[in-house]
Parts: structure tokens; C-alpha cells; sequence
């Protein structure tokens, strides 16, 4: 019998919102526990700060260069290399359970087959990229995916009370709610039971418990949550009182500081403020960042941090039902998320093309199955979601095949070192309301270099340089400072001698998101 695999995903969550990475506002002890027995990673970032190119980059172990997805909306091909497809051909039983998202979601004609997948989770032709198994959620409860049939059949007295994500112009919805009017915020009466977070957990289990006691499996359960529209069960909202809630250290408070500090990177950055540019179709276009309040600001990140405590029992009462099965001993777990978000930080919310770590640091924390007899490790260094295909792959005894761009995750800083993780690469590409914000970031050591490309803001001369130690909050940009001038041109020069190998074909846009 071969290690078990839990792959724990949420969306579009901080570094920060962890316990053992030195959050404060949620309350995450089974997430804690994990790190706490396996390896706990400080520098994890994504490949793209959005949730398609991001996924795609988990499920082939490529960077979005090269498997295609350079943006939301465009498909991941048919034919893309798949991880779970190898575990699959492998001999394990394999699931996905709650946000997949490799293929666009606004798809009315249900083009794609993810959408289609009949309600008892099997997919036409057996398998689904590599998944036997295949029941899916988003954020809301329209459209075609499983969750939304469920809630609507079962429980049609509670869809009125989740946020619309759409406005009636089909435009991503800027109304806001709660006690402050903050965006993306609602009132939800639905029963904790009925919510997505627990739905997930529930249909996780489900799955689990129809496989045999000697099966191999892989399963990958996704939360779409903590992920905007914030309108997580009203019962839950009174474990934290916003008013209590402090600020970010992101978030400058004095509106002038606030302005200078955006004046001084790139001007997509205060453009998007000011309201008159949106590169990312999941930023309300009719909302203005300029607008957002302090208290709005305690509300997001109270409401988030109750979504991410939601999270974190839904997993506890997961890997309770796995322990109950006797796999607690041979079970690794991995838990990250997609990409991070704003939550206040320079006064925005959301995500886009802005390449801080409030979308760049990712929390991931690899517990390995007990049984191997792994020392608890902090790994210091750069690492990549990319990396966690291999990793996947050498879990279940596999050699990581010659398409993945990534490398097994280290288990300890020398392992990193020894092993030369030393960069990790992240992109941006929109092309969206006549914008084109072209974006290549490379952490390296302490810094955060950022060049951009031509397009419709920018002119290809502009950049972005952080000093991670010095600048934690990285509201310094030191792209034109002559002191490090030498270090930039270093710095630029091993970003673009390390970009991965481009596709032959760019794939199309076929819908916003």
C-alpha cells in the first residue's frame, strides 16, 4: 500500500491568516497542528495571482507560460498534463471535491465539460483530467456546478441570502452590505450546514468512505472560500467583532501617506484607486478603492477571518473521519491556497496585477504521513506551486515526469540549499476593458524584483524593487534608486534567464472568468 494524499486548498488566502504563521485574528489549531508535525514553509508564492492560471500551474506542475492559461477565462486544454492523472494511471482512486476552476465558470451553453459533470460526480468517459470523482462549488449558488444544484433543490429557501456575484449587467457586483457598507459583503442567514465550507467537508467524507479500506487514493479537496463575496453564515459572523478587529499594517491609515506611497509604483497601481483602471474582471468595476473606509476595512478582514476558522474545522472533522478509517498513519497532507489578497493593504481589496506579498505569500504547510517519521521543519526560502506536482508525485513513490517545470519540496532549509531553491518566478497577463498589464516577478534572496512588459499603462521601462528585510510592507520602490542600481540589473537579468518555455500556440479568451 502506498502514502495517501490530502490536497487541502482554499482561495485567495494570506499568509497572515494562519495561527503558525503569526495570524491573530482567526483562530486556525488543526491547520497549526499540521505545521506543527510536518514542514512549515515561509516563502511559498504562486505563479499567477489569480485563481485559473494558479490551478492550472497545481494540476500540470507548470508555470502559465507553459501550459497556457495566461489568464481567467482562458481554458486549460483537454490534453494538459495532470498530476491526478498519473496518480490515476498509477493505481489510486482520485477526487476533486469543491472549486476546480481550470475552465471558465461563465459558460451559460455548458461548452466545458467541468461544468457537466452529472450529479452523481462521475465524468463523461470515466474521468475528468485524471479525477474519477468530480463534484464541484464556487462562491455562489447559480449556474451549473454541484453545489448550486444541491442548495437550490435541497435548500431553495437559502439562495436568497448569499451575495449576487453578478450584478444585472453581468458585471461583478460592487454593492456592499454588513455594518459598514464594505464591498463584497453580506448578510447571510443560511445554516452553517449549508454553506459551501461544510458542504465540502461533507462531500470529501462521502467520497472517502465509499473506498475500500486497502484503496491508494488521492483526494483534492478545495474551499472556495475564504474568497470574496464575504457573506459566510450569519450564526458564525459573531465569533469576531469587527470593531475589534486591528488594522493591517499594510493598510496606511493617513490618506495622504496612503496616495504618496501608490504615487510612487507604477501608475496602474493609483489608477486602479482612483477608480479609472480594472485589469481583473473580479474587482468590481464600479467600485472605487479611494472609497474604502478603516471600519470597512476591520469588517472585511473579521469576516474573512471567520471564513478562514470555518476552514480550518471542516478540515479538522476530515482528517477526524480519515483517522477513523485507520489511514491517519499513511496520510500526508498538504494545505495552501491559490493566491493571496490585498484585504487593505494599500487601501484596495481583491487582487490584480500588483505584485506584493499580500498575493504573493501563500501559506503552505506539508505534513507528511506520520508513519514516514518526518522532522518538523521551517523552510526559510523561496519555493513555488509549482513545486507541489512533483511533490505529489514523490509522496506516492512516482519520478516526476519531464513536463513538470517543479521540484519535490524540500523538508528543511538544507535540503533547500542543498538543492539550489534559491528563485521563485510569478507572472501576470489581462488583457480586459481595453487594458494590457504584462507583468514578470522574481523573489530572490530578500528581494522582490518586478519588470513590466508593454502594454496599454506601461511602456516596458517601468518596474518594481522591494527589499524584503528593510521593507517589509514593501512601500519603498527602489526600481530607479542608483544605490542598487547593479543589484537590479542582476536581479533582472536572472529573471529573464530563468523564464520557463513558452507555448507554441497563445490560447484564447473565451470568457471573463
Amino acid at each position: 500500500m502506498a502514502r495517501k494524499i490530502l490536497l487541502v486548498t482554499t482561495d485567495q488566502q494570506r499568509y497572515d491568516t494562519l495561527g503558525c504563521n503569526g495570524g491573530s485574528v482567526a483562530r486556525t489549531p488543526v491547520v497549526d497542528a499540521l505545521a506543527a508535525g510536518g514542514v512549515r514553509y515561509e516563502r511559498a508564492h504562486p505563479q499567477s495571482v489569480v485563481c485559473m492560471p494558479s490551478r492550472s500551474t497545481i494540476l500540470t506542475g507548470q508555470h502559465p507560460t507553459t501550459h497556457g492559461v495566461w489568464m481567467n477565462g482562458v481554458p486549460l486544454p483537454a490534453n494538459a498534463p495532470s498530476v491526478a492523472g498519473l496518480l490515476h494511471d498509477a493505481g489510486y482512486r482520485t477526487a476533486l471535491v469543491g472549486k476546480a476552476h481550470f475552465e471558465p465558470y461563465l459558460d451559460p451553453f455548458l461548452r466545458f465539460p467541468e461544468n457537466a459533470v452529472p450529479p452523481s460526480g462521475t465524468p463523461v468517459g470515466g474521468t475528468h483530467r485524471g479525477f474519477e470523482h468530480l463534484e464541484t462549488a464556487t462562491h455562489g449558488v447559480m449556474g451549473p456546478l454541484h453545489y448550486a444544484r444541491w442548495i437550490r433543490t435541497e435548500h431553495p429557501e437559502a439562495v436568497d441570502g448569499f451575495y449576487a456575484t453578478l450584478d444585472a449587467s453581468l458585471q461583478v457586483n460592487a454593492a456592499g452590505g454588513g455594518d459598514t457598507g464594505a464591498p463584497q459583503v453580506k448578510v447571510n442567514p443560511v445554516d452553517r450546514g449549508c454553506y459551501h465550507t461544510d458542504w465540502v467537508a461533507d462531500r470529501t467524507i462521502a467520497w472517502l468512505d465509499s473506498l475500500a479500506a486497502d484503496d491508494d487514493w488521492f483526494c483534492w479537496m478545495s474551499f472556495p472560500d475564504p474568497h470574496h463575496p464575504w457573506d459566510p453564515p450569519e450564526s458564525e459572523v459573531g465569533r469576531i467583532d469587527w470593531r475589534e478587529v486591528p488594522l493591517p499594517a499594510g493598510y496606511p491609515e493617513d490618506r495622504a501617506q496612503r496616495e504618496a506611497i501608490l504615487d510612487a509604483k507604477p501608475r496602474h497601481w493609483r489608477a486602479w484607486y482612483d477608480g479609472t483602471l480594472v485589469s481583473n474582471y473580479e474587482a468590481p468595476a464600479a467600485w472605487v478603492p479611494a472609497t474604502l473606509t478603516a471600519d470597512q476595512v476591520r469588517e472585511v478582514n473579521a469576516r474573512n477571518a471567520v471564513e478562514c476558522e470555518l476552514v480550518d474545522e471542516a478540515l479538522g472533522r476530515v482528517l477526524a473521519r480519515i483517522g477513523e478509517r485507520g489511514w491517519g498513519d499513511d496520510t500526508d497532507v498538504v494545505f495552501t491556497t491559490d493566491h493571496g489578497e490585498l484585504q487593505g493593504d494599500f487601501g484596495l481589496l481583491f487582487k490584480g496585477p500588483y505584485h506584493v506579498d499580500g498575493l504573493l505569500r501563500l501559506p503552505l504547510v506539508w505534513r507528511p504521513a506520520p508513519s514516514v517519521g518526518a522532522v518538523p521543519a521551517v523552510v526559510p526560502g523561496p519555493v513555488g506551486l509549482v513545486d507541489l506536482a512533483p511533490t505529489l508525485c514523490a509522496i506516492a513513490g512516482l519520478e516526476p515526469p519531464g513536463w513538470m517545470e517543479g521540484r519535490p519540496l524540500p523538508v528543511d532549509g538544507a535540503d533547500a540549499a542543498a538543492r539550489g531553491f534559491e528563485r521563485v518566478l510569478t507572472e501576470w497577463d489581462s488583457e480586459l476593458f481595453g487594458t494590457e498589464v504584462h507583468l514578470r516577478t522574481l523573489m530572490r534572496d530578500r528581494w522582490v524584483c518586478t519588470v513590466y512588459l508593454p502594454g496599454t499603462s506601461h511602456d516596458g521601462s517601468e518596474g518594481e524593487l522591494y527589499d524584503l528585510v528593510d521593507d517589509p510592507l514593501q512601500r519603498v520602490n527602489r526600481w530607479d534608486d542608483p544605490a542598487v542600481r547593479s543589484l537590479r540589473t542582476d536581479l533582472v537579468a536572472d529573471l529573464w534567464d530563468a523564464q520557463p518555455p513558452a507555448r507554441a500556440d497563445r490560447l484564447a479568451l473565451e470568457a471573463p472568468v
